[in-house]
């Protein structure tokens, strides 16, 4: 068993880069993911993802596969979206995330032409779902650097993020610009999600931050735990979805994800907070008699 769990990620130098680039995502993208559910813009990390493919396809037009360009080009196109659809929607006053939601509609069907009028169905399908097995040094630097700016920038942003998210009218009054706060924050989940394309490509880079940090508050209701139990269930995501993806055979990237989603799935159904179970538990408790709880 020890021989089943260990040697595939330890005697291959594929195997080595995957878990080291799984790892540093999973330790940046579900506090990002535990920050979108709290302000409640979950779906806006999805449509940001999408956001950066047109970057991504420029980049790949002029470079081809050069990661560097593309990281570029995808985080240029993530921060002109989130800058756009702010604009609209403080000009028109629609909300912001049917705003965001537009553009990514824009942006997803712009990159996925852009990269077909050069490229071949291979490579679109290497953009729009990675392949983090083929992570190379400079991809895996890239990513270490990224999460570790990340975690910098979070580190010393955290208190005035929490408060941004439970009352910014307490930040306005503190002489802090929320909006300054926001984008910045924008601007970190951008980032993530340009380093995580190459690893689990534009449709699913979202995947790794959002699930886990869903399924955290389960499991508890306090800040912290969130964060540890997301950090968690991402980090097992990743070191299970490359065992299954190697002894199975399949796709390392919907692996992840999909062993995620069962982490989440789990969580819903059995978790200590709002799960099935838990609301059967709390409707049952009442009816049975007082020496039945003991």
């Amino acid at each position: 068993m020890i021989d089943w769990l260990v040697s595939p990620l330890v005697d291959f130098g594929f195997m080595r880069r995957a878990l080291v680039a799984g790892l540093a995502l999973s330790l940046v993208a579900p506090p990002l993911g535990v920050f979108l559910t709290l302000r409640g813009m979950s779906l806006v990390g999805d449509a940001m993802a999408h956001a950066v493919l047109p970057g991504v396809a420029v980049g790949f037009l002029l470079a081809g596969f050069s990661l560097p360009a593309m990281s570029v080009g995808g985080l240029i196109a993530g921060l002109l979206v989130a800058g756009l659809a702010g604009g609209v929607s403080r000009l028109t006053g629609h909300r912001e995330d049917s705003a965001i939601a537009s553009f990514y509609l824009i942006s997803l069907a712009a990159g996925v032409m852009l990269i077909s009028m050069r490229g071949s169905s291979v490579d679109l399908t290497h953009v729009l779902f990675g392949s983090i097995l083929a992570v190379d040094s400079t991809a895996l630097w890239l990513i270490v650097g990224v999460s570790s700016a990340t975690l910098i920038v979070l580190a010393a942003i955290f208190r005035i993020l929490v408060v941004e998210c439970l009352d910014p009218l307490f930040l306005r009054g503190q002489g802090i610009r929320g909006g300054a706060v926001h984008g910045l924050f924008l601007g970190l989940m951008v980032l993530n999600l340009t380093a995580g394309f190459q690893t689990l490509g534009t449709l699913m880079a979202v995947g790794l931050m959002m699930l886990p940090a869903t399924a955290a508050r389960f499991w508890s209701k306090r800040l912290e735990g969130l964060m540890g139990l997301a950090i968690a269930a991402g980090m097992l995501s990743s070191v299970g979805g490359l065992l299954l993806s190697y002894h199975a055979g399949l796709p390392s990237g919907p692996c992840i994800i999909l062993l995620a989603g069962a982490i989440y799935l789990f969580s819903a159904l059995f978790g200590r907070y709002h799960s099935v179970f838990a609301r059967w538990r709390r409707r049952v408790q009442p009816i049975l008699p007082p020496d039945a709880h003991g």
